[in-house]
């Protein structure tokens, strides 16, 4: 071990060249459970690159305002490749508690051979402009994960879960599915149970176009809590585009209307469509349609539909709150 180490720990080397030096401690982390493309650009503010000439602000200053990890890595480097992404994904969903910051030794060996570190892929979290903490090789996901409650503690009072639930909202607000969908994997790893992780993952499962996969992880539900709002909203959204897509073409429907406008069934399959191509106003009005010139249509049909409909798009969303006006004044006026 170098005497410029300064963790104490083992990143011995041979004559100061790199190795890559694997320590699983236990079964190797499962791969993502789902891929919305390909592999994304880390957020700017959680997880960046640096240089030799960036490594003071990126780290050094930065690691007084909150802790910074930073891996060294290089391309070479077969187990740096399968830590990497764990550790990315770990540190998208600790919600802001530190920063990651990436070094590739090859392109800049200064500051590696300066700390001591012969031996990749190394990690050292770094706090108020010193290193503080370190760990070497492929570890497990559960150990970056205590790692980084370890040097960036559990948050601001809120549950590790939830900050974590918040970050993969704030995610897909931004358009980051991606980032969105790493989180709700790390989370599914430590906390398989968490049904706003399952529901959250199954729906960018489901409009990613993989309805197999969403289906799958539906399954994972403990069996008390199958039933669940956000479980049951995503089932009914994909009972509906199943149905939708074995509809075909709208316009077949579009002149048998313009021809009857009486024909219930033509109105009714048009709005399955129409739901189902985003446009969730004109899939409500054909439904209340349909409710308005014929009640008993298809056993009320039309108005079992429109119910499911409202549980799909979910209880608060302005299409269900103003159909359900309109319903409602059908129906009590």
């Amino acid at each position: 071990m170098s005497d410029n180490n300064p963790f104490g720990g083992p990143f011995g080397g041979n004559g100061g060249q790199y190795t890559t030096s694997v320590q699983y401690g236990g079964t190797a982390p499962a791969p993502a459970k789902v891929a919305l493309g390909d592999t994304p650009a880390a957020p700017a503010d959680v997880i960046k690159d640096t240089t030799t000439a960036a490594f003071a602000a990126d780290v050094i200053q930065e690691s007084r305002r909150q802790p910074v990890l930073v891996d060294f890595w290089a391309p070479w480097c077969g187990p740096c490749k399968q830590l990497t992404p764990q550790l990315e994904k770990a540190v998208k969903a600790a919600g802001g508690r530190v920063k990651l910051v990436k070094m590739n030794i090859d392109d800049h060996p200064s500051i590696a051979g300066q700390l001591g570190i012969q031996s990749i892929p190394a990690v050292i979290a770094f706090k108020d402009g010193q290193p503080v903490d370190g760990f070497m090789g492929a570890i497990p996901e559960s150990q970056i994960n205590e790692f980084i409650t370890k040097v960036g503690g559990k948050g601001n009072g809120a549950p590790p879960v939830a900050e974590a639930l918040a970050a993969a909202t704030e995610a897909r607000d931004a358009g980051d599915m991606q980032t969105a969908a790493d989180i709700y994997d790390a989370i599914l790893a430590q906390a398989p149970e968490t049904i706003e992780a399952i529901a959250g993952l199954g729906e960018l499962l489901f409009e990613a176009g993989d309805t197999e996969g969403a289906e799958a992880l539906l399954a994972t539900a403990p069996e008390a809590k199958k039933d669940a709002p956000s479980l049951a909203a995503l089932r009914a959204r994909m009972a509906v585009a199943a149905q939708a897509a074995a509809l075909g073409n709208p316009a077949e429907f579009e002149r048998r209307l313009a021809e009857n406008p009486g024909d219930h069934q033509a109105r009714f399959d048009l709005a399955m469509i129409q739901n189902a191509n985003g446009d969730r106003t004109a899939a409500a009005d054909n439904l209340l349609a349909i409710i308005k010139a014929d009640r008993a249509w298809n056993e009320d049909g039309a108005r079992t539909q429109l119910l499911q409909l409202f549980e799909a798009w979910g209880m608060t969303d302005e299409a269900t709150l103003a159909a359900r006006r309109k319903l409602s004044a059908l129906l009590f006026s």
